[in-house]
This record gives C-alpha cells, sequence and structure tokens, in this order.
C-alpha cells in the first residue's frame, strides 16, 4: 500500500495487480491436466490456482457417492467463498467445467472479472431442456461402446459415474496431443460423477434485479476447438449462438488444446485478460 502511495505521490500509475486465474477441469480429469498452462503463467508472473473437483484428481471421493452437481462442484464454491469480497478472479472452464463456470457467476457475479470456456458445456441455467442436452452432452454413439459405467444406485437405476475406456481416450481425446500426455492421462484419469453432471440446473433463484445485472456483466470469452471429437465444433457453435459469449476465439486443437497447443491457449487467455482490462 505504501508503495502505490509513493507511486501516486511521484506521478506514476499505480502497478495494476496480476489476475489470478482460477482453472477448472473437465469430466475424469483433475488439476493436474493444466500443468503446461500453470507453469506458462506463474513464470509469467501470473497468480493460478487449479481446482480438483469432488471425486476428481487427488480427491478421493468416489464418483459413484456424488449424486448432485452441488456436491460436485463444492471445491469451487468453497475456493470462491473464500475469496476476500473485493477480490476478482478469472474463471477458465474445459469441457463439463463449463458448468461450474457458469454456476459460479449465478452465485458470485461480482468476485469474477471474467469468464473462459474451452471447448465447454455453455449453457445459462445447465441442462432444462432437451436442446440443451443435444447442445452441451457429449454424444459419442458413432463410435460404439466408450464408457465405463458404474452403478451406484443399483443395476435397475441410470448410471451413476463413467469412464472413456482406454482405447478410446487418444481417438477421442487426444488425437492431436503428444503421445506422453495420453501415457499421462491414461495414469491421472478417473470415473466421473456422470449423474450429478447430467442432471446439472442452475437456477437464477430470488435474485434481486441489481444481482442479475450483475451476472450479466460477467464478459464471457468462448475458445472453440476445431478439431474436436468430444464437443463437436457443431455444438460449440450451437451454444455461442444461444447464449453469445462477449468474443470468440478458434484454436487448432483437438478437445484437450492444454496438450495440444498449450502456447496458444495461453496466448488466448492472456489476450482475454487484456480485453477485460485485468492485465
Amino acid at each position: 500500500m505504501a508503495e502505490e502511495n509513493q507511486e501516486e505521490a511521484l506521478g506514476l500509475k499505480p502497478r495494476r495487480k496480476q489476475p489470478h486465474f482460477v482453472l477448472i477441469h473437465g469430466m475424469s480429469l483433475g488439476s493436474w491436466c493444466w500443468y503446461k498452462i500453470k507453469c506458462l503463467m506463474e513464470v509469467s508472473g501470473f497468480a493460478v490456482t487449479c481446482i480438483n473437483l469432488k471425486s476428481s484428481g487427488i480427491d478421493s471421493s468416489s464418483a459413484d457417492s456424488i449424486t448432485s452437481f452441488d456436491q460436485y462442484n463444492q471445491p469451487l464454491i468453497d475456493f470462491l467463498s473464500s475469496l476476500p469480497e473485493q477480490e476478482q478472479v478469472i474463471l477458465v472452464g474445459h469441457s463439463a467445467g463449463g458448468l461450474s463456470v457458469t454456476s459460479a457467476i449465478h452465485r458470485f457475479p461480482k468476485k469474477i472479472c471474467l469468464a473462459v470456456y474451452i471447448a465447454a458445456s455453455m449453457l445459462k441455467f445447465g441442462f432444462q431442456t432437451d436442446q440443451d442436452l443435444k447442445d452441451g452432452v457429449p454424444d459419442l454413439s458413432e463410435h460404439g461402446d466408450v464408457y465405463e459405467l458404474g452403478f451406484g444406485l443399483g443395476s435397475e437405476n441410470a448410471p451413476t459415474s463413467a469412464l472413456i475406456k482406454p482405447e478410446f481416450q487418444r481417438k477421442l481425446l487426444y488425437h492431436m496431443s503428444p503421445q506422453q500426455e495420453c501415457a499421462l492421462a491414461a495414469l491421472m484419469m478417473r470415473p466421473a460423477p456422470l449423474l450429478a453432471l447430467t442432471t446439472a440446473k442452475l437456477e437464477e433463484g430470488d435474485k434481486s434485479k441489481e444481482e442479475e445485472g450483475d451476472m450479466a456483466h460477467v464478459p464471457r470469452v468462448y475458445i472453440k476447438t476445431l478439431h474436436d471429437r468430444v464437443i463437436k465444433p457443431e455444438q460449440q457453435d450451437a451454444m455461442m449462438k444461444r447464449w453469445p459469449p462477449s468474443q470468440a476465439h478458434d484454436v487448432d486443437s483437438d478437445h484437450s488444446p492444454f496438450f495440444s497447443n498449450p502456447f496458444v491457449l495461453f496466448g488466448l487467455l492472456i489476450k482475454a485478460a487484456v480485453s477485460v482490462g485485468s492485465i
């Protein structure tokens, strides 16, 4: 604080606080998937936090025990709740992590200066309609039986968890990524809480008009993955058409640009931060 006052006394502009990026993984991944982006951000002087959602990464919960989206998303909610009142972050969500980003916009609009969706489910209220499911849920049926399913509530009920079988992972998720990244992912991926994700409904609730305005004023950037076999480009286009972002960018990538094109992805994240005056 004293340093800032000294700069003002000398007629210098106070240095802007570097943005804090909060990175949210997609289905079956964890904070580990961001290791290249985290390194690029930290060596560039940016603050970065990588969240492990419930049953993901180093979180020891079983995916079959997570039956609601709020349970799954609790680590992000806890993190944002713990932030000082005036602190703002840049939320970045990949794939199903887009649902977590949108949920956070509903609950903490004043703590988010920018939301970035990377090949992500960007649906204003989650999965409310058949169209939401068509646009935001991967349809991998053309590839046959690709999932290992878990039935935590019994085989007579809907599956509670899912993991793409090892023999399909490179073909669907990482076909443009280095082989060593596929090997890492094969060791680290875990079943995802399918029931919690596919029933994610994000309600506005009893928001005041002021709170609704705060949510509407959170700028959103979409990064479209041009060679995606999971959230297909046409699905990404459909979501952007229905809830237009402030900006959109393309990246030559499979579903996992943090592996296949990390330098370009990093550049786009910084460009997005610059566009809202965070840098």
